[in-house]
């Protein structure tokens, strides 16, 4: 039985309509669910990077590089299994907050070097970067309180040192 890993891709396409419905539409016509997708422009406007973060195994992966790279916006692909990255998310966390919790809440939010980017009379609003983990956790430690409303980015990953994923490198 072969081992189904998480892939975190980094994957530069031209900047220009309709390229992210081709690369999603690879992914769903062979049935992979991606479990992130983060889009934006690079340093040249005329490039975006997708950073895509799926399961599957080795043989699967290396199969969908394969149609990623005869799509013909994208410039250049990158699997992150085996090179030192970093990975990010944002997630922005609306929470319950009345007078009598809203201590014990901001020491929690402290704690996790996370930000309050709003505050209203019965809730505030949590800003928090970082892995996966850090993200889960804060988000398991605030959940008491209620959580009422939640969006996250996806990750974002680039590669460590001097390794670059350009048009040019």
């Amino acid at each position: 039985m072969k081992k189904e890993q998480t892939h975190t891709l980094s994957v530069l396409v031209e900047n220009k309509s309709g390229v992210l419905a081709r690369v999603a539409g690879l992914f769903s016509a062979r049935g992979f669910n991606i479990d992130s997708l983060a889009v934006g422009k690079t340093e040249d406007p005329s490039v975006s990077r997708m950073t895509i973060v799926v399961k599957g195994d080795e043989s699967v992966l290396e199969q969908i590089e394969k149609q990623l790279n005869k799509l013909i916006d994208v410039i250049k692909i990158c699997d992150y299994i085996a090179t030192p990255h970093l990975e990010r998310d944002l997630a922005l966390i609306k929470v319950k907050a009345n007078k009598n919790n809203r201590s014990e809440l901001l020491q929690i939010i402290d704690i996790f070097r996370a930000k309050i980017v709003d505050v209203a009379d019965d809730s505030l609003i949590v800003e928090v970067t970082g892995d996966e983990e850090k993200i889960a956790a804060l988000i398991s430690m605030v959940s008491s309180f209620g959580i009422l409303e939640m969006s996250r980015t996806g990750i974002v990953a680039m590669a460590r040192g001097c390794s670059i994923l350009t048009v040019h490198s």
